[in-house]
């Protein structure tokens, strides 16, 4: 297909092409191909020679043939094993979205989003394994999906946002020290005084789940406290609701609650609302992530800052380095610490 003749050097009808760039840098056809797809084996002095031909043909790459070069797609998919109803209602992953977007936008990268519910496995490991992208950044992860192993296995460049179930020391991720921040949480609590704590912990299947719970219950057994008001939510607001309405029914006189997310602590405050406890004179609440939703509750709520568009940037560098390396993947880490955001909640 020809451009339009505007946008072509004076006297040249249709697009140049990789012949005539040649010509013009006096190079062979796959030293020029090489030379403006990225390959090897092209000196100094013919490389100059053929980005001056490109700048004065107005040759544009084809990327099929870039890719046949130097075998890269330049797109990575961000793959999160999530129903799609929850994926675009959640805070976290729309904040996740943005931070790994903005960091591969701003290095021409595609970003390619699979989401895969239970069961999808099969079909996400067959397109992953096609090399259809050049790494994978997956987030939300859960024990039976075992993706982390699969990943490994394939040798597919890729970074874990949130440390994964299984193979956490042959794949790169990226994470909050979810114990610590568990433990704070709960440790301000008891300094408020609250010595009936309950926690609403997250999906047992998650090992931010379970390493929130396990900080909980470091600080009360600490503090010589009992742990056993555990509720079970799944990250959801209306699951949060559900194991509050269940807590207070099997402890009335609970006047603490550690939330393993905001979603959830937000679905504990309708629930205390509408048993009529104030909070925080009544029981006091605590969320984890500070993303989008204590601004938006009543009252404010306390919660421990996830510094999740930080983790997506650092897992895109992580996945990049890799995928640059000719070494290609291998197991890497970095543990953000944990931040107490305290307003009227608690």
């Amino acid at each position: 297909m020809s451009r339009p003749s505007s946008d072509l050097p004076p006297g040249q009808a249709s697009a140049p092409t990789l012949d005539e760039v040649a010509s013009r840098a006096g190079v062979s056809r796959a030293t020029a191909s090489r030379a403006i797809n990225g390959g090897d084996r092209v000196s100094a002095t013919a490389r100059a020679a053929v980005e001056a031909a490109v700048r004065e043909l107005g040759y544009t790459p084809n990327p099929a043939a870039r890719s046949l070069v130097t075998r890269r797609t330049d797109s990575v998919a961000l793959v999160v094993p999530e129903p799609d109803e929850r994926v675009f209602s959640d805070p976290f992953f729309v904040h996740t979205l943005r931070g790994v977007n903005r960091m591969l936008a701003a290095r021409d990268l595609q970003l390619v989003l699979l989401l895969a519910r239970p069961g999808d496995e099969r079909r996400l490991l067959r397109y992953l394994g096609s090399r259809h992208v050049d790494g994978a950044i997956v987030v939300s992860h859960h024990r039976d999906d075992q993706l982390a192993d699969h990943l490994a296995a394939l040798a597919l460049p890729c970074a874990f946002i949130g440390r994964p179930w299984t193979s956490a020391d042959r794949v790169a991720y990226v994470d909050t020290d979810n114990v610590a921040g568990g433990r704070a949480a709960t440790e301000l609590l008891i300094e408020r005084g609250c010595r009936r704590i309950a926690t609403i912990a997250g999906p047992g299947d998650m090992a931010a789940g379970i390493d929130r719970l396990k900080g909980w219950r470091a600080a009360l057994r600490a503090a010589h406290l009992a742990d056993d008001l555990v509720g079970h939510g799944d990250f959801t607001e209306h699951g949060g609701e559900m194991a509050a309405r269940q807590l207070l029914e099997r402890a009335p006189d609970l006047d603490g609650i550690v939330a393993a997310s905001d979603l959830m602590a937000a679905g504990a405050l309708r629930a205390l609302a509408d048993a009529g406890r104030v909070v925080p004179d009544d029981v006091a609440v605590i969320g984890y992530d500070d993303v989008g939703v204590p601004g938006r509750t009543t009252p404010p709520l306390t919660t421990v800052r996830n510094p999740i568009g930080e983790m997506a940037e650092q897992a895109v560098r992580l996945l990049l380095e890799q995928i640059n390396d000719q070494r290609g993947p291998r197991p890497m880490r970095v543990i953000f610490p944990p931040a107490l955001v305290r307003r009227d909640s608690a």
